[in-house]
């Protein structure tokens, strides 16, 4: 028995270990591709495995599951999967329902390839389809959120008299969890902005400073792509993401190649000598080549700009709507903060360590309070 007992406790403990490279390895990869920068996706995905949200990824909670299936979902979207990133973005749904605005993905690509396939290509019937397959895709991301409230309409609604009815049942888009927020927890718009909640709003102060700097900073880089939502983005820049504004079946270009030798780490020191020396001496009015250009756009890619905007109507929800101590864990599973923050830890080294300090100071006060029961996030 002691045997079998320990030969369990092992195996256990592999399936751990191989569930958190598998969690670690997604985001390393798919950052990578983003910012074709090794040595920020891994500072970025170093930073992901210890996030001031830490608590609620090593205790029996949602959020490591959700941040599974949301970067895996995006890993397979870049990677140019078809329909491999519908089925992980939903599962994402499933685990937390903010996993809906995954949907914008699809949405913000579906309105890139129409463009290319109506304007460009001039076909009306290729624009139509791409428009009623994103509607299609977005469509199952919205599946997990839908089926739970219909579940509890149907075993909380029917069948019951009126007087029997919760309010929510006879609302004309009846949501049980909104309800639930609202009446119980006091969740809604300005609704939290009262004095005695300050100290919540000093824990949630880092995070949405974080987030709102990001923004400010992606905005000030690259205010043409922020207006035009994308659309006034670079020949270069759209050839090497095909895959989201493009009409066509992106073909493997150079591009594609620099991004998937990336995953393998025999390669890895190869890739980071040769970024070294092209960066030497070069400057891009000098002639630098078209992957040299995209390595030094980085985080202000036109590729980020999605990431953006979904980071920034979570931030804006968190701090007007939501219980803003929540945002801490909210925003955890937003790659684009982890980017910003490994962009700021190679430019300026005391922020970076401030980011650290932040990171940590927050995993022991996050253990300490979660596992007491006082509010954390």
């Amino acid at each position: 028995m002691f045997v079998f007992s320990q030969t369990g406790q092992c195996w256990r403990c592999l399936v751990m270990l191989f569930a958190m490279w598998r969690l670690f390895s997604r985001p390393f990869t798919f950052t990578v591709i983003i910012l074709k920068d090794p040595t920020a996706a891994l500072q970025a995905s170093v930073l992901f495995c210890f996030n001031p949200a830490s608590i609620f990824y090593s205790s029996i909670y949602s959020e490591s599951l959700y941040a599974l299936f949301s970067v895996g979902g995006c890993y397979y979207l870049v990677s140019r999967a078809n329909n491999i990133p519908v089925l992980w973005l939903a599962l994402s749904g499933f685990a937390r329902s903010n996993g809906v605005l995954n949907a914008g993905y699809f949405g913000f690509q579906a309105m890139h390839q129409a463009y290319d396939a109506f304007y460009l290509k001039k076909s009306a019937f290729l624009a139509l389809w791409i428009l009623i397959s994103g509607a299609l895709r977005c469509i199952c991301i919205f599946v997990p959120f839908i089926t739970f409230q219909a579940y509890g309409y149907y075993n909380m609604c029917l069948g019951r008299s009126s007087d029997e009815m919760r309010p929510w049942c006879k609302a004309r888009i009846p949501l049980l969890y909104n309800y639930i927020q609202s009446h119980y927890w006091g969740v809604g718009f300005l609704r939290y902005f009262k004095f005695k909640q300050l100290p919540n709003f000093l824990l949630a102060s880092p995070i949405l400073s974080l987030a709102v700097c990001s923004i400010i900073y992606y905005v000030k880089s690259r205010p043409e792509i922020v207006r035009s939502l994308g659309f006034q983005a670079s020949v270069e820049e759209k050839s090497s993401m095909a895959v989201i504004f493009s009409s066509q079946k992106p073909q493997r270009s150079n591009d594609t190649q620099f991004s998937e030798k990336y995953s393998s780490r025999n390669q890895e020191n190869h890739n980071l000598k040769s970024r070294k020396k092209i960066r030497q001496g070069k400057d891009l009015a000098e002639g630098r080549t078209v992957h040299g250009s995209l390595e030094k756009l980085g985080y202000t890619s036109a590729f980020v700009l999605p990431f953006i905007l979904q980071v920034g109507f979570m931030a804006a929800t968190a701090f007007f709507v939501m219980h803003v101590q929540v945002a801490t864990r909210f925003l955890s599973a937003s790659p684009s903060l982890y980017w910003f923050a490994s962009l700021i830890m190679t430019s300026h080294k005391k922020w970076g360590y401030m980011i650290w300090v932040y990171c940590f100071a927050y995993i022991l006060l996050g253990s300490l309070l979660f596992s007491n029961f006082y509010p954390f996030t």
